[in-house]
């Protein structure tokens, strides 16, 4: 349930906007005197303002207040355009509260942007907030209700579960548009989401529970279905076993050994070879070739370690049911000693230890179905976000974009494809129908949300353009823009049916375009057209 002190927060909430629903711009706006009278203005219910500052463009800011396993020592976020930074405090209940950011730029196209999180994480993704608002968002962040990477906050505390699992974001969003609006003297025109992993988790659960938060949503590499997720991914551990178990492969074999047989295999599958498997769902992988002879060998493993390979690419059941979809044949890279390093993968760890069972000293590697299914039966405050009906979003002309990375190494791609699948069959609806209002992109070559072999660069990250952010070159382009996409089609009706990704030499933009790649909508696939430059995006179509 809703918090005694939620409850109060969102009427007081309610009750500010109406207040300040006709409020206009105010003539000869003054953006510097907003920006240092602000925090005295603000009058919010259990919140505490800390600091309203005026950041320049081209400011490196630092974050000496932050939890060093989210910000390390030394490290910095440039801030691309002239902002007002406002940051504060917000109580959830008597024991929990969000610390929460908002950056407001003096260029604001009157659109409000919400950020997501990532993994367990308590950290506010600063990057996200300097891409926002250099795009001209009023940009919010929160720290997911508790601060650092650890999930030992939750220990004993369902409040703060409770704010993992939905209330920070909603919050931050209730009162980050309470924020902008009194800053400005207007309230925004619309309002969008972007997030990727748990951000892009926490952009479906916003969808699903919260239709009014948003008019448009970007949720990269969601980490949905979130109890068979945890469970999948410690998993692993029961198929690989420690680095001293002979089922046990070692990461550089992995990725040198394994990787290069799945690509000696299904690369050409496309009609390229270009070390980038397009759609991994026709990859059939099988390791037979990679096992030893009777004189041994070093390029070789055994056929124990191979058994080993074809569990890690088999879908997951629990007590006889399909849980979770495989691990895709692509994306095995070194992340992937997350999962399969020969340990319980840390997420899976912190959230039986300090959640399911409330006890630090659980042994996590005795975990297996009986636990796995425990977690999903318990299901703390609805946190799988597995709703397929999301007719009220849908209703409202909400309009939501995913993406996955097609090499993924943490969250099957198949994953989203399944999400998208839920939908489809719990709306009735036809390719068509569900094309009105939720579009999957599948990115071929992408990693974990960022990162890879392919043309991944999709305007999702600052990462992409970080060279050339003080030069003001970060793209509007719809096309190349996954952001701009989704604002393209809640304001003007233009749905994205492609999205351009870029690939830059060695991920360096200043270094020039490596090649670039039209990734289409699912259930499409981006196909060949068996002549020309593949590395042109007119070589490609949709099929």
């Amino acid at each position: 349930m809703v918090s005694r002190y939620f409850s109060y927060l969102f009427c007081g909430l309610l009750a500010l906007v109406f207040r300040f629903s006709t409020a206009q711009t105010l003539p000869g706006f003054d953006f510097d005197s907003a920006c240092s009278s602000i925090a005295s203005e603000l009058s919010i219910p259990n919140a505490t303002v800390f600091l309203a500052q005026l950041v320049p463009a081209g400011t490196s800011i630092t974050f000496p207040d932050s939890d060093p396993t989210c910000q390390p020592s030394g490290s910095s976020q440039l801030v691309p355009e002239d902002i007002c930074r406002i940051t504060m405090f917000v109580a959830t209940s008597n024991r929990s509260g969000i610390n929460m950011e908002a950056w407001l730029p003096r260029d604001w196209t009157g659109r409000f942007l919400s950020t997501g999180n990532g993994g367990l994480a308590g950290c506010i993704q600063y990057a996200d907030m300097a891409y926002g608002s250099a795009l001209g968002f009023a940009t919010v962040g929160a720290n997911n209700g508790h601060n650092g990477t650890s999930g030992r906050p939750f220990l004993n505390n369902a409040d703060i579960v409770e704010d993992f699992a939905f209330r920070s974001i909603h919050t931050n969003v209730l009162v980050g548009k309470e924020v902008t609006q009194s800053f400005y003297g207007t309230p925004h025109t619309k309002s969008y989401y972007l997030g990727c992993s748990t951000g892009g988790r926490q952009g479906l659960k916003s969808v699903q529970d919260f239709p009014e938060d948003f008019d448009g949503v970007v949720a990269g590499a969601a980490a949905a279905d979130w109890n068979h997720l945890m469970a999948w991914s410690g998993n692993f551990f029961l198929i690989t076993g420690p680095p001293s178990a002979p089922t046990f492969l070692p990461i550089n074999e992995w990725t040198n050994l394994v990787h290069a047989d799945i690509l000696k295999q299904c690369d050409l599958i496309d009609g390229v070879q270009d070390g980038i498997i397009e759609v991994p769902d026709d990859c059939n992988y099988d390791p037979t070739d990679l096992i030893c002879g009777s004189d041994g060998g070093t390029d070789c493993i055994t056929a124990e370690q191979a058994e080993t390979v074809r569990e890690v690419f088999m879908p997951f059941f629990i007590n006889g049911q399909l849980a979770f979809p495989r691990y895709q044949p692509g994306a095995e890279s070194i992340t992937s000693v997350l999962l399969i390093g020969g340990q319980m993968f840390t997420f899976t760890a912190d959230w039986f230890r300090f959640v399911i069972f409330n006890d630090p000293n659980f042994d996590v590697n005795q975990l297996g179905p009986s636990d796995w299914a425990l977690a999903q039966e318990l299901d703390p405050f609805n946190i799988s976000t597995w709703k397929g009906d999301i007719s009220a979003f849908k209703n409202r002309n909400g309009k939501l974009i995913t993406y996955h990375g097609q090499a993924d190494p943490l969250i099957s791609p198949i994953n989203s494809e399944r999400y998208f699948n839920l939908v489809s069959s719990t709306m009735n609806l036809s390719t068509s129908q569900q094309d009105d209002f939720y579009r999957l992109f599948r990115i071929s070559g992408m990693g974990h949300c960022a990162g890879g072999a392919g043309a991944w660069e999709i305007g999702q990250t600052l990462d992409g353009s970080a060279e050339n952010v003080s030069a003001g070159s970060l793209t509007l382009d719809p096309d190349r823009n996954v952001l701009m996409a989704v604002v393209q089609w809640v304001e003007e009706g233009v749905a994205p049916d492609t999205l351009l990704g870029t690939k830059f030499v060695n991920d360096v933009p200043s270094s020039g375009v490596q090649f670039s790649r039209r990734h289409c909508r699912f259930p499409l696939k981006t196909t060949f057209d068996g002549s020309g430059d593949s590395t042109v995006p007119d070589s490609w179509s949709c099929q």
